[in-house]
C-alpha cells in the first residue's frame, strides 16, 4: 500500500475532511496520511481509539512517536492526555488503549534503529525560546540528535513564518490557523514539505500553534528499506 508515497513532492492533507477506516482491532481507526507498507508500514496517521478499545500487545520493531491530540491514552507506562509527546524507539513495547477515549497522531518505522530514547514530555508544560533572536516564532523543543528535531512552534496573529530546514520539514497544526502556498492549514491540518524546501507562511488572525519535525526526510530511502527487509521475515 503507497499513499502520498513521493516524498519529492509537497503534501497537505486536511485530516478533518478524511474517512475513519477501521483496523484489524476493533475500535481503533484511522486516517491515513502518508503510508508505504501494509499492516507492517512506514506510516503517518491519525488514529481514533473508541472507549475501551484497546490494541494487542506489541514489540516497536522500527519505533513508534506520537501526540495525544484528544483525550487520554493509556498504556501500561502511564496516562497520557492531550498534549503529551511520547517516543517509544526501536524494540520498545507495549499494550496501549483508552478507556474513555482518545485520538493520537503517530508515526511509525521513522527511527533511527540504534535509537533507545524514550521520549514522554508534556508540551503545555514547557517553556518556549525564540527561535531565532528577536523573532516573533517561538519554540519549545521536544527532542533533537544527529538526524531531525522535534519541536512545538507558536506564533501570534499576523506573523510572518520563515523556516529553512534542509532535511525536510513535516508539521501538523494543532490550533489557530496559517496560509501556506494557497492553502490554509487548520487544526489537524498536515503538511509535507520535501528535502530542500523553506517553510513560508503567513499566521491568520488567531496566531498558530503547530507540532513540527524537521531532517528527518533526508533518511525516508533507508527508512522504506527496513520496512520491506521487515516484511520479508
Amino acid at each position: 500500500m503507497e499513499i502520498r508515497a513521493d516524498f519529492s513532492k509537497r503534501e497537505v492533507v486536511h485530516s478533518e475532511t478524511l474517512e475513519w477506516v477501521a483496523s484489524p482491532m476493533p475500535g481503533v481507526d484511522r486516517r491515513a496520511l502518508d503510508r508505504v507498507g501494509d499492516e507492517v508500514a512506514r506510516a503517518t496517521s491519525i488514529v481514533r481509539y473508541a472507549p475501551n478499545s484497546e490494541f494487542s500487545p506489541h514489540v516497536h520493531t522500527g519505533g513508534e512517536e506520537f501526540v495525544v491530540l484528544e483525550g487520554v491514552f493509556q498504556d501500561e507506562h502511564g496516562d497520557f492526555p492531550a498534549g503529551s509527546y511520547i517516543r517509544n524507539p526501536p524494540q520498545s513495547s507495549h499494550k496501549p488503549g483508552s478507556d474513555d477515549g482518545c485520538i493520537i497522531f503517530v508515526k511509525l518505522w521513522q527511527f533511527q534503529m540504534d535509537d533507545r530514547t524514550h521520549v514522554r514530555l508534556q508540551m503545555n508544560d514547557l517553556s518556549a525560546q525564540p527561535i531565532h533572536v528577536n523573532s516573533d516564532l517561538m519554540q519549545t523543543m521536544l527532542y533533537s540528535d544527529d538526524h531531525e528535531e522535534v519541536s512545538l512552534i507558536s506564533a501570534a496573529a499576523n506573523t510572518e513564518i520563515y523556516i529553512d530546514k534542509p532535511g525536510g520539514i513535516e508539521i501538523l497544526v494543532l490550533e489557530g490557523d496559517m496560509v501556506e502556498q494557497n492553502d490554509t492549514l487548520v487544526k489537524n491540518s498536515w503538511l509535507r514539505l520535501p528535502v530542500g524546501t523553506i517553510l513560508n507562511a503567513q499566521t491568520g488572525e488567531y496566531g498558530v500553534k503547530f507540532w513540527m519535525k524537521t531532517g528527518n526526510l533526508s533518511d525516508v530511502e533507508e527508512q522504506i528499506k527496513r520496512v520491506k527487509l521487515a516484511t520479508k521475515k
